[in-house]
């Protein structure tokens, strides 16, 4: 059943001050948006399958330069996005996620295993994927956190303690964090970077190409703990590097630099700057920074109505432990019913009805 024929909204859709008087002033067209943010959310990506593949069909229609800057498996999604039939290898990602079974317990090289291959599935061939780096229209930033101290290590103890230590440095001031773990923007040299963060993190930007692209696909996914780190070939640091999200979660960056508006396709109305944010609820995202950003997330209605109660998580492994088949069943069910989050976006394109549904983004900082 299409989405115009249910008896709630399917989306919520969110915008700073810049963005709103433009889609009020002018509506929304392909040509406006000139970035895209993918956060970093493990399996809830399979939940936005229908609204990604939407949002990058029609943004086919009208080619630009746009930048698309992806931490964990939101830079797969874009990944996904970049290639030639951008709509099968979201199909793909989504059909290998959910059939994958981990063990009981996984180790961490049968994970990492386990996800460079469902890489390869989804982009064929690693020789391929310097392509990534060459896209006539797309420009792709992956973010990586290059560890510090005992978070370099894979043993358990030390590797939990500077995750304990990351989280209570947090909770004093997010810049802190920068003790355990530094930014890493692993980016297109075409792209002038305009949404780099000048905040109090330490950062480093690094060129993607064809030597180090595979390493940086893993390497933002690379969760402490559950995936191996990474080393970045020809890095001279020798840096241990790992999942994007640990220091920009859902990525609360400056977009508005870049001009036009920041499309983002999102699990949630909220942006939480890092992961050790999620349970602060006082640590929102800038004003500022997305003053031109329009966010698209599934309603609390939609998420309601999914037979998980929610997007599928990665807690579902756990909540499912010998119901595997139950897993997958629920979660095929998500990805099936994202079609209508994708049916959503396409009507409020045709129709242009903006001012009738577009809100202000959460109260910001």
């Amino acid at each position: 059943m299409p989405a115009i024929h249910l008896p709630y909204p399917v989306l919520s859709l969110r915008a700073g001050r810049t963005a709103r008087a433009h889609i009020a002033q002018s509506g929304l067209a392909a040509g406006d948006v000139s970035a895209l943010p993918g956060a970093a959310g493990g399996p809830k990506a399979l939940g936005l399958n229908g609204l990604d593949k939407a949002v990058f069909g029609w943004l086919a229609g009208e080619t630009r330069e746009r930048d698309l800057v992806g931490a964990s498996i939101g830079g797969w999604r874009f990944a996904c996005a970049m290639q030639a039939d951008a709509a099968s290898a979201l199909d793909r990602l989504a059909d290998f996620y959910t059939d994958t079974g981990w063990g009981e317990p996984p180790s961490r090289a049968s994970v990492t295993a386990t996800m460079r291959a469902m890489l390869e599935h989804v982009l064929g061939p690693e020789a391929g994927w310097d392509a990534l780096t060459r896209h006539p229209h797309y420009r792709l930033t992956l973010l990586l956190a290059r560890a510090r101290h005992l978070g370099r290590s894979e043993a358990r103890a030390p590797l939990f303690a500077s995750l304990a230590l990351a989280a209570t440095l947090n909770g004093v001031k997010r810049r802190l964090i920068g003790a355990c773990y530094e930014r890493v923007l692993c980016h297109d040299v075409r792209s002038p970077l305009a949404f780099a963060p000048s905040d109090a993190l330490p950062t480093r930007r690094v060129a993607l190409d064809a030597h180090n692209i595979g390493a940086a696909l893993m390497g933002t996914v690379a969760i402490p703990g559950l995936i191996e780190a990474v080393s970045l070939p020809g890095d001279t640091r020798r840096g241990v590097y790992r999942d994007g999200g640990l220091t920009d979660y859902h990525l609360d960056f400056p977009f508005a630099r870049i001009g036009g508006i920041t499309l983002y396709p999102h699990f949630g109305e909220r942006i939480v700057p890092g992961w050790f944010d999620k349970a602060l609820p006082w640590r929102r995202a800038s004003a500022t920074g997305h003053a031109r950003t329009l966010l698209v997330a599934p309603s609390r209605e939609y998420l309601a109505s999914l037979r998980l109660g929610g997007l599928p998580d990665r807690r579902d492994f756990k909540r499912f432990a010998r119901q595997d088949a139950t897993r997958k069943r629920l979660w095929r069910q998500a990805v099936s019913e994202s079609a209508r989050l994708g049916d959503a976006w396409l009507e409020h394109l045709h129709r242009q009805d903006w001012a009738l549904h577009v809100k202000a983004l959460e109260p910001e900082r």
